[in-house]
């Protein structure tokens, strides 16, 4: 096969900074009297277990997406404090940590909304171990998370070396691949199975081949990994032997779908509150659909009713209704859900769920009229961003559409208390709540 790999020392470097336990270092930073001890954060409707901190994960081993029935018993002996998921919350201190990440690096490439790629460009005489660790202390001193910082001359390395920072507590939370020497020792660290890139069916396929870590992957035929794990498994083989293959992606592509489906806290057996949480979600979808300045052609709107109860008649049911002009606008996509809810929903059933999706999406910009539509006199561009200022502002929901009414607590995602949102809630700040969540959680 020959020297392939292109590793260079002196190539432009890239951090990966991923946040720890994200979720739930977000809950212990509003609340100091947790700090050290162990946090778990739940699902939409509290069904699994979504993030753990350390010390969650040290008292017992806790599965990601465990439903927390299952365990329940586990974490109360164990005296783990429970948090609802803050959907809010983590994306307002997602925000802060990508701002001060901005300060660093004039690329940055928010890759989820607790990590991110940043590009090193142009960095000369600078230690870029130092530089790690500045990064990490500014924004622990900033917003109060915990962070790990990976630096390598490409995005599957910088990964890697992230892993490291975490896993290796000599690294303390900065690691960086700069020398052959070190990448040659991460590949052999790293098992097959933890590679980015490599899921678990080809992990598997590697293993029964003799596999076992990253280095001997990258020791294959180039020609065996093209044919065998497609460009994917390609680029992955050159990402670890130093080939930037994967681009920086400073603005994401606008979405080709938008939608949610949540679970009601209780299950709604009339029409009239399931046309309040299907309006209450559009709201949702469409601010994301102005957000990025596109319209929705089609909307489709399913319902369906909680498949593991065994008491409970089965009943699901779908519906795509086409827009007579594509548009963003809340109140017509809502209009036209409600004809196809009343279309497909049946009395006589117990709902779990009702769910939208927009599709057809096109840029604002580009929509084209129709001749036999008529525009309503409600039309109106500046009500919609004045709904969307009003609601940056304030907070979701401080404003909408009256079908959304004003029992929205009694089928939004759970009949909970979710943690305050202090970023937004000056109030709230100032009432910290010294209860213990697990009271909470005992009463769901």
């Amino acid at each position: 096969m020959g020297n392939y790999h292109l590793y260079n020392p002196l190539r432009p470097m890239i951090a990966l900074v991923d946040c720890n336990s994200f979720y739930a270092c977000c809950e212990q930073v509003f609340r100091p009297d947790l700090l050290g001890k162990p946090v778990v954060v739940l699902s939409n409707n509290d069904g699994c277990v979504i993030a753990a901190n350390k010390e969650a994960k040290a008292i017992t081993d806790i599965p990601m997406f465990e439903p927390v029935f299952k365990i329940k018993d586990q974490l109360i002996a164990h005296k783990v404090n429970f948090f609802s998921s803050n959907y809010t919350l983590y994306g307002e201190m997602s925000q802060r940590v990508m701002n001060i990440l901005g300060t660093f690096s004039p690329n940055v490439e928010v890759y989820s909304i607790d990590e991110a790629f940043a590009d090193f460009s142009g960095m000369k005489n600078v230690s870029l171990k130092n530089y790690g660790h500045e990064i990490k202390d500014t924004i622990f001193k900033n917003t109060g998370l915990p962070v790990g910082v990976g630096i390598a001359p490409s995005k599957g390395l910088a990964k890697l070396a992230n892993k490291m920072s975490k896993k290796i507590a000599e690294n303390n939370h900065v690691c960086v691949i700069d020398s052959e020497e070190k990448r040659i020792e991460a590949l052999k660290w790293c098992k097959i199975g933890d590679v980015w890139g490599i899921g678990r069916k080809h992990a598997e396929r590697l293993k029964n081949i003799g596999v076992f870590d990253a280095f001997q992957f990258t020791q294959l035929p180039l020609q065996w990994v093209r044919k065998e794990m497609t460009v994917v498994g390609e680029r992955t083989w050159r990402e670890l032997r130093g080939e930037p293959c994967n681009e920086f992606i400073t603005q994401p592509p606008p979405k080709k779908g938008i939608g949610t489906a949540k679970s009601f806290g209780i299950k709604l057996p009339d029409l009239e509150r399931i046309e309040e949480a299907c309006a209450y979600y559009i709201s949702e979808v469409s601010e994301v659909l102005r957000a990025q300045k596109s319209c929705a052609t089609y909307v489709q709107v399913f319902i369906i009713t909680n498949y593991h109860s065994n008491v409970d008649q089965q009943y699901s049911n779908s519906r795509t209704v086409t827009l007579e002009v594509p548009t963003n606008d809340t109140f017509k996509i809502i209009s036209a859900a409600r004809k196809a809810l009343v279309e497909i929903y049946k009395p006589g059933y117990r709902y779990k769920k009702v769910g939208v999706n927009l599709t057809g999406i096109i840029p604002q910009d580009y929509v084209q009229g129709n001749l036999f539509h008529q525009p309503s006199k409600l039309n109106n561009p500046k009500l919609i961003e004045t709904f969307d200022a009003i609601n940056r502002k304030f907070g979701k929901a401080t404003i909408s559409s009256g079908l959304v009414g004003t029992r929205i607590n009694e089928w939004e995602l759970i009949k909970k208390e979710r943690s305050p949102r202090y970023t937004t809630q000056w109030g709230e700040l100032l009432r910290v709540n010294s209860k213990s969540s697990n009271s909470k959680f005992q009463k769901c």
